[in-house]
């Protein structure tokens, strides 16, 4: 069992930077990826950005150049940095891990938080 905490989220202008943070704790030994999905309304869920246990990053493409995912494993805590924000960006962000064992992997989810970018 992993639990996801997250934090960081809020109301941002045009052109500004948020930071999410998201802390797991629980049975977090196994974890092998880390990542943000966001929902926007009436739109399905998306990969925003993951990172593995080897620190290889993924970024959806519109993202790229303006997002950074990074990771503290000492405290257990996957971050990211979002910088220019557009109004497009607007959605609820989702922390995500993946838990692998021999017999399966088993997804776990934070409960969002909100990310508006307005004038």
């Amino acid at each position: 069992q992993v639990q996801l905490v997250e934090s960081g989220g809020g109301l941002v202008q045009p052109g500004g930077s948020l930071r999410l943070s998201c802390a797991a704790s629980g049975s977090i030994f196994s974890i092998v990826e880390m990542g943000w999905y966001r929902q926007a309304p009436g739109k399905q869920r998306e990969l925003v950005a993951t990172i593995n246990t080897g620190g290889r990053t993924n970024y959806a493409d519109s993202v790229k150049g303006r997002f950074t995912i990074s990771r503290d494993n000492a405290k257990n805590t996957v971050y990211l940095q979002m910088n220019s924000l557009k109004p497009e960006d607007t959605a609820v962000y989702y922390c995500h891990t993946a838990r692998c064992t021999g017999i399966g992997c088993y997804d776990y989810w934070g409960q969002g938080t909100q990310v508006t970018v307005s004038s």
